[in-house]
This record gives C-alpha cells, sequence and structure tokens, in this order.
C-alpha cells in the first residue's frame, strides 16, 4: 500500500489507541479484580506523577532523579557511539581487523547488559562508572553492527575510482565510506539509545543511589505502586523523546541525500 499518510489520521488513531488503553485501565481498577494497592487508576497515577515534579522522594524530585538519570545515560551512549562507529566502519575496510574483532564481538554482543551488574557492582559499586558500563554494554553492538554494514553496501563503483586515483585509505574512509554510511548509522545510533536507555533503567535498579529506576525501587520498598507507575510514566517519555529527535536526524539527513521514501 502506498501514497501519502494524513498526519491527522495518524493522530486520530493514536488518540483512539490511548482512549481504547486508558478505558481498559479504568474498567480493570473498576472491576476490583486487581487490588488498587497493585493497580491504582489512571488519575492517581498521573496525580502522583504531578506530585513528584515539585516534591522529594527517595532524595530528589522526579525531574531531579530523571537529570541524574540522563547523564548516565549520555557518557554511556556517547562512549558507545565514539568507539562503536569507527569501530565498525573500519572492520567494514579492514577484514584483517574484521576477522580479529567479529568471533569476539560476535560472543560478547549476546550477553544481556544486565548480566554485567555483577561486574559493575564490584568494579564501581554504586558510582557512576557502574551504569555507565551498562549502558555501554547495551548500546555498543548496535553501533557497531549498522556502521559494518553502512560500510560493507558502499557503492563499490566509488571504491574503485578512488582507489584507481590512488586515494589514501584515510580519505577513503573519511570522504567515502562515512558519508555513504551515515543512513545505516543513524539507524545504529536510534536501536543504541532504546538498548541503552532501557540497560540504564535495569542498572539503576540494582546499582545507583540515584536515578528513576533506584526512585522505582524505593517505591516498591514503601508499597507504593503510584510512584513506580509514575516512574515508568516518565521514563517512556525520555525514550520517546529519544526515538523522536533520532527519528527527525535519519529524515532530515536521508532527505538532504535523496533517499527520503
Amino acid at each position: 500500500m502506498t501514497g501519502r499518510i494524513d498526519p491527522i489520521q495518524v493522530l486520530l488513531l493514536g488518540l483512539a489507541g490511548l482512549a481504547a488503553f486508558l478505558g481498559l485501565w479504568f474498567g480493570l481498577t473498576a472491576s476490583g479484580i486487581v487490588p488498587n494497592l497493585f493497580l491504582p487508576t489512571p488519575v492517581e497515577v498521573f496525580d502522583r506523577f504531578t506530585t513528584l515534579l515539585d516534591r522529594r522522594f527517595a532524595g530528589a524530585t522526579l525531574p531531579e532523579h530523571l537529570a541524574a538519570s540522563f547523564m548516565r545515560f549520555a557518557y554511556g551512549f556517547l562512549l558507545a557511539a565514539v568507539i562503536g562507529v569507527p569501530l565498525g566502519l573500519l572492520m567494514g575496510w579492514f577484514r584483517l581487523l574484521d576477522e580479529i574483532v567479529s568471533p569476539i564481538f560476535d560472543g560478547l554482543r549476546f550477553i544481556a547488559p544486565i548480566a554485567w551488574v555483577p561486574f559493575a557492582a564490584l568494579w564501581f559499586g554504586t558510582g557512576i562508572g557502574g551504569p555507565i558500563m551498562i549502558i555501554f554494554a547495551g548500546a555498543f553492538p548496535p553501533c557497531v553492527i549498522n556502521a559494518y554494514r553502512g560500510a560493507k553496501f558502499v557503492d563499490p563503483r566509488l571504491i574503485e575510482a578512488a582507489n584507481m586515483l590512488g586515494t589514501p585509505n584515510r580519505r577513503v574512509i573519511t570522504e567515502i565510506l562515512l558519508p555513504a554510511s551515515v543512513p545505516s548509522i543513524i539507524s545504529g545510533l536510534r536501536v543504541s539509545a532504546g538498548l541503552g536507555w532501557q540497560s540504564l533503567v535495569g542498572a539503576e535498579l540494582i546499582v545507583a543511589s540515584r536515578g528513576v529506576g533506584y526512585m522505582m525501587v524505593q517505591g516498591q520498598a514503601n508499597v507504593s505502586t503510584t510512584t513506580v507507575m509514575a516512574g515508568m510514566i516518565a521514563i517512556g517519555l525520555v525514550g520517546l523523546a529519544l526515538d523522536s529527535a533520532l527519528r527527525l536526524a535519519e529524515r532530515l539527513i536521508l532527505r538532504r541525500r535523496g533517499l527520503e521514501t
């Protein structure tokens, strides 16, 4: 099915889906099937969410917890991008490097980021290093894989022309390989950001003394389901904002390159 999608129609369908979800939620709480202690109403969760915006819980307000979480995420995500993207490009260009790194990388990338939590706790305690390590573990593989794929699918005619002209490898990588791989790299960064953000929250549930994950753990300890659910909503909203920003960047880059469909 082709054709331009009507944004108004998309908005209405999204609102209809949200209304159906809230209706189901209200129905479950009204039926009494699930006790209110474990499933509060949407109104109670929203009220708790707004309260946490300016009232401290577990040592900070919700924006302060989010700021601490986002700082950890930014460090881990940027570290993954700065190391992963160049590594992926170099692996796609230099076969020897690919053969050396791929067996190690392919083994490590299947280890769930949360599996690194014990090491993070032992090595860094509750400091910032532990969560950054876990975020890096989640965000690093997509950066490498998509940069690698971008390098592998560069038009071979461009490479052949550069080789015929005696272009040095450094210039081929920076002036041909990197620009041609940008759409794939941006797609990888979108996946990387999502996995990194999810990994952060998992890390904060165990290795943190401040952050939205830590706030949720304290909410659970205090049997405050509304606090836990308010934290979940905050996590979802920040994740949506991150993905929307990267999706916009991807669309702008594809439009500039004439590749947008």
